[in-house]
């Protein structure tokens, strides 16, 4: 192969993009379109994939193999260089000593777009001096069903609450441009629709009208778009029997020419293969590559079959070149306004060591940790104060560095080179957190209690006929009457219990959906023997997704929510059961109290026989936007500047806040929209806007509050959305429960 020495067009930097992107196809053999169209597993044969198939991009890279694969493609003909991806979708998590964050869900609980648009930016800051150049994140999905695995990835069940973190997200990660070298792009998946599984099974087919998808799904996309979002990822699943990946109207008709978006399209993992072997939509390769790129497709992900599949399509007159060039004009727009042709974004060792795991990253991690946690309940034990005292820590999750940091980190298993996970220092456990903040004079002793469980080879084989990976099974572990007995004798001898429960990486993540919702193994008969010495006890869930609890629960002191807090993880709890900060965490999702209950999520539609099951509430355990703080705050006279809005208008209200506590409370204002009468069945009540305030003692506070009436719409039948003229409800609160909620009713003209 001879490789190109002299300057030629494509690698002047003076030129416009658009010229040079030109040139350089113009300069192509349709073996190497094909390829830059290609993202391969960098873990397998690299020389295959870079030198053979000539990828365009390479994810799941090894540093070492970061190297290896930028020095191969300078001794290839056109030296195009690679888009460089993974995961890093709370934090660079698979870099040892990286700065990694509380998972998506743990983020939602903020409540704070700015905050999480901060914690992007330096999780793009560390990304980038590492050799990669792109995040596969944030996840854009809606939450529905508990079940389903890869909920800890999400912000929640509520579409606005979604777009707006999802897209401070963006902004954080691609910075002032993507020119901008502590840039990397963003990723908005899984579009669309993939969470609205069936039975909580991971992947299985949605089901979902194009009007649904419009009414809840494809809000935060679109939000996604308008946040200039480089490239969107697509989902698993298929919609109403297509996969999204041949679904030309969401794909080319909503997503391109009726949002716009310029950007860039990456299949999930192998999803053109798997609409041959898995789905069984198409006859073979051949077809699966052309359905494919018909249908807009840009970067097929790990399937290498692709490569020679599309040549095939294309001499046979199934697939026009034109269209495999369309796609490699995005690739390789996206390569050129990266600069990658003029610095390919190597590995900067001098930079890593400057910014990774800095004290200024710390201290983001450390505040969006703490806005991360969300006290549901508290008898005024909490916070723990008073002369020297004796603390017990218990639970499998108390000293577990593993379960704190949750899915994709360090050693949950979707990468091979960090074994063991972060360097143990780096990780703060709620035990160590006690240790290190309880006053001087107080001790604080700790037993495990139980264990979750363990996972164990699946007998169906090692490996999918993709050569992905199959999950192993979990079981549960047994209750150990022993190990119980131990805590249960620290407890008795205890001035409190701090019970840190909650699941593992087994049970969170792609592929590892539950059946049920229980916490796992032994630690129900934990919390029921330690709940029965009469001492009170502070159960932490540290978890990927809300768990139901057993009944012991009722009779706890107060229940703190963790979701997969991160790093800092048992700092920040200890930090809040001390009392050193306030407690400001709303929920993002619902918590069920029997997996019988799903679907729970708070705007569900209208319309059903009766408001309650023969045998159980239908009202959730915890409800979206609960959270309490250390103090007493009282919400009253909600009052509109005018009841008549038009609809290119804008609704302006005040409500008032007084704290009559004797705690600072951080309080977020939750703005409900209610539309009385609809066309169509819609949501009792939507999230329209929120604000936070922070309330001092004795203080009142008057609260300014706007939104466009734009904001008050529905999808009507003809599947548009639409403001319906009428009367509507502004409802505002503490939380999204009814009781919560003031009322202020208003017409739109």
């Amino acid at each position: 192969m001879t490789t190109v020495t002299e300057r030629l067009p494509y690698q002047d930097a003076a030129l416009p993009i658009g010229e040079r992107v030109d040139d350089l196809v113009r300069r192509m053999s349709l073996a190497e379109k094909v390829g830059q169209m290609l993202q391969l597993d960098a873990r397998l044969d690299l020389a295959d994939a870079v030198l053979t198939r000539t990828a365009g991009s390479l994810l799941h890279a090894s540093p070492a193999r970061i190297r290896e694969a930028m020095a191969m493609v300078e001794t290839t003909r056109l030296r195009i260089p690679l888009l460089m991806a993974d995961d890093c979708i709370h934090g660079h998590a698979f870099w040892p000593g990286a700065t990694v964050f509380p998972t998506q869900l743990g983020m939602a609980c903020s409540w704070d777009p700015a905050l999480v648009e901060r914690a992007a930016r330096v999780a793009a800051t560390e990304i980038s001096t590492t050799g990669l150049h792109w995040t596969f994140s944030p996840v854009l999905c809606v939450a529905r069903d508990l079940r389903w695995g890869r909920v800890d990835e999400t912000f929640g069940e509520d579409p606005y609450l979604i777009g707006e973190l999802g897209a401070a997200m963006i902004k954080g990660y691609q910075g002032g441009g993507l020119n901008d070298t502590t840039a990397v792009l963003a990723t908005a998946k899984h579009f669309a629709g993939y969470s609205e599984t069936q039975g909580g099974r991971d992947a299985s087919e949605a089901d979902l009208t194009p009007r649904k998808l419009r009414a809840w799904f494809l809000p935060p996309f679109e939000r996604a778009v308008q946040a200039g979002c480089a490239t969107f990822m697509l989902g698993y699943q298929a919609i109403d029997g297509v996969p999204v990946t041949a679904n030309r109207w969401l794909l080319d008709g909503v997503l391109k020419r009726e949002w716009g978006f310029p950007g860039t399209l990456v299949t999930d993992w192998d999803n053109v293969g798997r609409m041959v072997w898995e789905q069984q939509v198409c006859a073979d390769y051949v077809e699966a590559a052309v359905v494919a790129v018909e249908s807009g497709n840009d970067l097929i992900m790990t399937t290498p079959g692709f490569f020679e599949a599309a040549q095939q399509a294309v001499a046979e007159g199934r697939l026009a070149e034109e269209k495999i060039d369309d796609a490699v004009r995005r690739i390789l727009r996206l390569k050129f306004e990266l600069g990658l042709f003029e610095n390919p974004r190597a590995a900067d060792a001098e930079r890593q060591a400057a910014v990774i795991g800095s004290a200024p990253h710390t201290a983001v991690n450390l505040e969006l940790t703490r806005r991360s946690l969300v006290l549901l309940r508290n008898d005024g034990t909490l916070p723990l104060t008073g002369a020297a005292r004796r603390i017990a820590v218990v639970g499998p999750n108390a000293d577990d560095v593993h379960n704190q940091l949750g899915d994709w980190a360090g050693a949950s298993g979707q990468v091979d080179w960090m074994p063991d996970g972060h360097p143990r220092e780096t990780i703060t456990t709620v035990l160590d957190g006690l240790r290190a903040l309880a006053p001087e004079g107080w001790e604080v002793t700790y037993a495990k209690g139980a264990e979750i469980g363990s996972l164990q080879p699946d007998p169906a084989g090692s490996h999918f006929p993709d050569g992905q990976p199959r999950p192993p099974l979990f079981q549960a572990a047994a209750a150990d009457p022993a190990a119980i007995a131990e805590a249960v004798s620290l407890a008795e001898s205890a001035d409190a219990v701090v019970c840190v429960l909650g699941d593992n990486v087994a049970l969170t993540g792609e592929g590892k959906s539950t059946a049920t919702l229980d916490l796992q193994g032994g630690q129900s008969a934990l919390l029921d023997a330690l709940v029965a010495t009469g001492r009170p006890v502070i159960v932490v869930l540290v978890q990927g997704k809300p768990s139901t609890l057993p009944a012991s629960a009722e009779r706890a002191a107060a229940i703190i929510e963790a979701f997969n807090p991160g790093m800092l993880g048992g700092r920040a709890i200890a930090e809040l059961l001390l009392g050193l900060i306030e407690p400001s965490g709303r929920l993002p999702i619902s918590f069920a109290r029997h997996a019988g209950q799903l679907p729970v999520y708070y705007n569900q539609l209208r319309g059903q026989h009766g408001n309650r099951y023969a045998d159980l509430t239908q009202e959730p355990l915890f409800a979206f936007g609960e959270g309490l703080s250390y103090s007493t705050v009282e919400y009253s006279d909600l009052r509109l500047d005018e009841d008549l809005v038009s609809p290119d208008g804008v609704i302006r209200a005040r409500v008032t806040i007084a704290n009559t506590g004797e705690r600072p409370s951080p309080e977020t204002i939750q703005v409900y929209v209610s539309d009385t009468v609809t066309s169509v069945t819609w949501a009792e009540r939507e999230l329209k806007t929120f604000r936070q305030v922070t309330v001092a003692p004795g203080e009142r506070v008057e609260v300014a509050l706007e939104l466009p009436a734009s904001a008050c719409s529905l999808v009507s039948s003809d599947n548009r959305r639409v403001v319906e003229p009428g009367r509507f409800e502004l409802q505002v609160g503490r939380s999204s429960k009814p009781a919560d909620l003031l009322r202020a009713p208003f017409e739109i003209a």
